[in-house]
Formats: structure tokens, C-alpha cells, sequence
């Protein structure tokens, strides 16, 4: 049970979700509410613009297009990228709601056009060196990577101490390999320090031989051994499946004498659009027999197959998101708006206004992660005191609010804000 998390929320949320999944959130919130525009009175202004934009995805799930967009036209004057956490959220799910609309009504017309083509999710240059860049930003206001990072890391340690020489972690979605220095500077310290190879996947070829030239250059300055192994997967347009195909496992080389570790931070929820190709996926990682498999995902059922009720948890969430950027950054600060605006403002578009296999940020909660992982042959490896002190300590240095809580649950650890779970991250063998 998670503790920290015990506590009823002082905001009502829907009781929504009926998959099994959804027993994780009952254990946080001990009581919920259903809100209707017939039957409640809504007297705080931040529950009645939530009920404006529930009822709002509720008329365009029913195909009311007119009064959808009358509604549409009251969120947007009472929302902005720069007004409080709440009107910062609303710009965002209303734009997203927005671009849900207009691809309903270009349908009915003949004139189809899918939102990714006007959001940063797209493929150009510019684009993808503005989500690189929220990317760092997130990285440096938020403790949500670096707590998934630093836990993973510890849990690796761990798993490789003693005498082994040679290691080899496979990080599927490197990215820039910020997770990797604290590893590589602790492997160092280690007498006599182990050679390390690291195997990063990506689908843009110049990030990950910058990422790999960065890593080796530290990894020198420390007198480490050091490979790196890119794995690029081609992000084609015409083949969108491509980087969610299992068989890029069988591209990874293995060797002998190698000690292995599997980094998926961030990663398996873009598998759950075929569930096959993702038990697949895992059963082959599990063939590998590596030494431990880390994985991080957020805490949230974004895989909802009805339209509404993912719109609801989405809403949920990043409700407590956006407070917590109110709650930890100043006003004025750039870094939370390109974070806001670029990296969450993508994610929920995503979940939003994309249907089908357009849609790409398919969360599920850890009580589901776990049902198939262990379904696949995996048990779950505890994580240690000593990960938890160090997370705790992450939060008391770098996050000081006490809106972030850290619980633990089934030997895995649970980040959120207030009452809701946010991150949960686990290691498994």
C-alpha cells in the first residue's frame, strides 16, 4: 500500500475507469464523486471549467459538433499559456479538443487532416530540437526523470555488484543518455572498474552519435572502458510500426562474458498499441537472460479504448502535474512554460485528439505492467532501502515541496503530487 497516498483528495474525481487497472487508483483516492451538469452544483470556479471541458469531450464523443464548439469558444477566453496552473491546463486541453473537432469535421467533408501534422509531433528538424530541448528542461524542474533514472540506476548497481567485468546495459530510447554519468562515474569508483558497453536505441541518428561521443568522452575523463553501440530505428513516416517491431532485439549483439542489464524508462507503453508485438517484445528480452530489467512508466490509464474516460484520467493527471509546476517553479519561469507548452502540451494532444494507431502515449497503470510482465515469465525484484533513502533525498535537495510524496507498493516505488500517483518504477529479473 502506498501510504503516501492514502490520504482522501479535497477535489472530487470521477469514478471512471472500469478495467482492473483501476484498483490502483482506488487505493489512493478513498472516496469518489460523479459530477453531472443536471444534478451538482458547481460552485469553485476550478470544478466548473473542469466540468465545461468534460462536458465538452462528452459532446464530441456524441457527435454534437455546434455546441461542442460553442463551448470550445467559453474555455478558450477563460485559458492561457500564461495565466495560473489552472488556465495553463485549460489552454492545453482545449486546443487539444479543439484539433479533435476540426479532424471530425475534415472527415465528414472529405478534407481529412491528422492534428500531428500541425503539432511538435511532427518529424521536421525544428520540431524535434524543440522537444529535444523541453526534454532537458523537464529534465532539470522536475524530479519526474531524474527519479526514475536515479532509481534505475541504483537498481543495476545492485543487481551487478560483485565480480563482474564486462557489463553491457541496452537502453531502449537513450535519448541524450543523461541517466547514464552517475552510473558510469559509480562503476569507476569500483576496484578494479568493469568495462561497460552501452547499446542506446533512437529514432534520429544525429542525437544518438552525439549522445554516444558525449558518453565517451566522460567515460574517458574517467579512465573507463567504455563502448557504445547506436541502434538506430528508422521513424518513417510510411512505416510507423517500424520502431515498435520486437524484432530489433535480434539487432543487438551479445557477448559471452558480458554482464547484462535492460533499461525501458519511459518506453514499453508505445508497444501497447499490439499487445502481441508487446508480449513477444518480452519474451524475447526475457530470452536474453539479462541480470535485471528496469522499467518506468507513468501512472495513468491513457489506454482507455472509450474516447471519454481516457479523457477523464488524462484530465486527472495532468491537473496534479500542472500543480506541481505552480507549486515548485516562479511565476515567470520560461523553463516550465516550454515544458508545459512543448513536452506535456505534445503528450496531450496525443492522448487527446489522435485516435487509432496515430495514437502513441498509451499509459497503463502498474498493476497492469505487472499482470503481463509476470505473464511473460518475469518476477519482480525488490528495490532497496538505501534506492528509497536516495530518492527521498532527491526530493528533500532539489524538490523541496511537500506536495511530492514517494510511496512504496508490490517492491516498486510510486512518485506523485498530493493524493495522485504520477510515476511508478520497478526492476524485474
Amino acid at each position: 500500500m502506498l501510504g503516501s497516498f492514502g490520504s482522501s483528495s479535497s477535489q472530487s474525481h470521477p469514478h471512471h475507469d472500469e478495467e482492473s487497472s483501476d484498483h490502483q487508483r482506488r487505493r489512493f483516492t478513498a472516496t469518489t464523486t460523479t459530477i453531472t451538469t443536471t444534478t451538482t452544483i458547481i460552485t469553485s470556479p476550478a470544478i466548473q471549467i473542469r466540468q465545461l471541458l468534460i462536458s465538452c469531450a462528452e459532446l464530441i464523443s456524441r457527435s454534437d459538433f455546434s455546441a461542442a464548439k460553442r463551448l470550445l469558444t467559453i474555455l478558450s477566453t477563460n485559458s492561457s499559456p500564461f495565466g495560473d496552473s489552472t488556465e495553463r491546463l485549460v489552454h492545453q486541453f482545449t486546443r487539444a479538443l479543439s484539433l479533435r473537432l476540426n479532424r471530425y469535421i475534415s472527415s465528414t467533408t472529405n478534407h481529412f487532416m491528422t492534428p500531428v501534422e500541425t503539432t511538435p509531433t511532427d518529424s521536421s528538424s525544428s520540431s524535434l530540437a524543440l522537444i529535444q530541448s523541453s526534454y532537458l528542461s523537464l529534465n532539470q524542474v522536475t524530479p519526474f526523470i531524474r527519479f526514475t533514472q536515479l532509481t534505475a540506476n541504483q537498481a543495476i548497481l545492485e543487481a551487478i555488484n560483485g565480480n563482474h567485468q564486462a557489463i553491457h546495459i541496452v537502453d531502449f530510447d537513450i535519448n541524450h543518455g543523461v541517466q547514464w554519468p552517475p552510473l558510469m562515474q559509480a562503476l569507476a569508483d569500483r576496484y578494479p572498474a568493469p568495462t561497460l558497453r552501452i547499446t542506446g536505441t533512437g529514432n534520429d541518428l544525429d542525437t544518438l552519435r552525439r549522445t554516444g561521443d558525449r558518453l565517451a568522452k566522460f567515460a574517458h575523463s574517467l579512465g573507463l572502458r567504455f563502448q557504445f553501440h547506436p541502434l538506430y530505428i528508422a521513424n518513417n513516416n510510411n512505416n510507423r510500426d517500424h520502431d515498435e517491431d520486437p524484432s530489433i532485439i535480434s539487432s543487438i549483439v551479445l557477448l559471452p562474458d558480458e554482464t547484462l542489464a535492460i533499461n525501458c524508462v519511459f518506453y514499453l507503453h508505445r508497444l501497447l498499441k499490439d499487445r502481441e508485438k508487446l508480449r513477444i517484445f518480452l519474451h524475447r528480452v526475457k530470452s536474453m537472460n539479462p541480470k535485471i530489467v528496469t522499467i518506468a512508466e507513468k501512472e495513468a490509464n491513457h489506454n482507455h479504448p472509450l474516447f471519454l474516460q481516457r479523457f477523464i484520467e488524462a484530465l486527472d493527471y495532468y491537473t496534479a502535474v500542472f500543480d506541481s509546476l505552480e507549486a515548485t517553479l516562479p511565476p515567470g519561469s520560461r523553463e516550465r512554460m516550454t515544458v508545459e507548452q512543448v513536452w506535456f502540451g505534445r503528450e496531450i494532444v496525443d492522448i487527446v485528439a489522435m485516435e487509432g494507431d496515430k495514437r502513441k502515449e498509451r499509459h497503463e497503470r502498474f498493476r497492469s505492467w505487472e499482470v503481463m510482465l509476470r505473464s511473460c515469465g518475469f518476477s519482480n525484484v525488490a528495490l532497496s532501502p538505501f534506492a528509497l533513502s536516495q530518492a527521498k533525498l532527491l526530493l528533500r535537495l532539489h524538490y523541496p515541496s511537500e506536495g511530492y510524496q514517494l510511496g512504496v507498493s508490490s517492491n516498486s516505488f510510486f512518485l506523485g503530487w498530493q493524493n495522485q500517483p504520477l510515476f511508478s518504477i520497478s526492476s524485474w529479473r
